[in-house]
């Protein structure tokens, strides 16, 4: 199986490799490659919630890549886990600037040798969401929510009771923090990028507490139970997406002109604001109102590479917390990657190509002996 996919990727690593650090931001990015997923899915029943609230069949969607190796003791001892951010998906780390960099032939998450597994969250993708038929009636889930029905399709479903490595970008990013205090032991190491491990406050939680108000504030959106998109609110709701999520560099570079501003913040609106259902996003911006794994950041126990990147809106380096609460962690190192031509504000998480060496350093370090 492993000279299989080793067959099918081939001709990917060469286009691979041609993606460097270096490579001029007004070049097109690299092609999507089609990758060999397989899909899955785990079915919780009676899955009961932090809060108390349950719901009958919880369903998770996953993607795997690659094959499970058992030690001797017949054990997964291969097993990665790829953890998006809000509103994304599975699919969102199959995107050419983070999977061609990470798991063709001879990179750090090579397929051939580590069995990748790729999570739709609660919420997201093609698992149990408000769209689905409960609309508001939806259970409130939280990151912690989140984490448990991660450890259970993992060890229920695939059988996998301990992980080679946790990364995470952005919303999974904090969800690293919450792994690492809610099942130490479970990973040999954590990769969390681009998010703080502190309460979701200041500008971050006005940002998100606007987006979600401008929703249930277009009188289309009926408490929920709308029969077409709320888009006025919706559009209103992106609008704070794109700032939050943007670079001023390359935001620069991309509309340069005033014409060219306003037609790539009427592209990025309309192609958003089609593609979001309102329900869905009130939850997964609203994830996040009681994480804060700060005070229990010294049970952490597995080594932790934490990466931001000096542009990232959301988690302004200026704040000084990153600074501060890596030292409560006995066995972390705090990155911060400077402003360059390469970095993308908060989408540096996916931008392998700037932090890639980082990666492979990491799981040198922290291999198993």
């Amino acid at each position: 199986m492993r000279l299989a996919i080793a067959a099918i990727l081939l001709s990917c690593a060469i286009a691979a490799s041609a993606q460097t650090m270096s490579t001029p931001a007004a070049q097109a990015p690299p092609s999507a490659v089609a990758w060999p997923t397989q899909d899955g899915s785990f079915d919780i029943p009676n899955f009961r919630f932090k809060d108390g609230e349950s719901i009958p069949v919880l369903h998770l969607h996953y993607l795997t890549l690659g094959q499970p190796h058992r030690n001797a003791a017949g054990f997964v001892d291969n097993a990665v886990l790829l953890l998006h951010g809000t509103g994304g998906s599975a699919h969102s780390l199959l995107a050419p600037q983070f999977s061609n960099i990470l798991f063709g032939p001879g990179q750090p998450l090579d397929i051939t040798k580590f069995y990748l597994i790729l999570p739709d969250d609660i919420g997201h993708g093609q698992s149990s969401k408000p769209s689905d038929g409960l609309h508001m009636r939806f259970p409130h889930y939280d990151y912690d929510d989140m984490v448990a029905s991660q450890h259970a399709m993992l060890t229920e479903g695939l059988h996998v009771d301990h992980l080679r490595l946790i990364f995470g970008t952005s919303m999974g990013c904090m969800q690293s923090f919450v792994w690492g205090e809610t099942y130490p032991g479970f990973a040999d190491a954590l990769m969390p990028m681009a998010c703080l491990p502190v309460e979701i406050a200041g500008r971050n939680r006005m940002m998100r507490y606007m987006a979600i108000e401008n929703v249930k504030n277009d009188p289309a959106w009926k408490n929920g139970e709308y029969a077409t998109e709320p888009t006025v609110g919706l559009r209103a709701a992106n609008e704070m997406l794109l700032v939050m999520g943007s670079s001023p560099l390359q935001m620069q570079k991309a509309a340069p002109t005033r014409a060219a501003a306003e037609k790539y913040a009427d592209s990025y609106l309309s192609r958003t604001t089609a593609n979001t259902d309102a329900n869905n996003f009130i939850y997964y911006m609203d994830a996040s109102r009681n994480y804060d794994p700060s005070a229990r950041l010294g049970t952490i126990t597995a080594p932790v590479l934490w990466i931001n990147s000096a542009d990232d809106y959301i988690n302004p380096p200026e704040l000084g917390i990153a600074e501060q609460m890596v030292k409560r962690m006995p066995h972390a190192k705090f990155i911060l990657i400077p402003i360059s031509d390469a970095t993308r504000g908060h989408g540096t998480h996916t931008q392998a190509a700037v932090w890639k060496d980082y990666l492979v350093d990491f799981l040198h370090q922290t291999e198993p002996k």
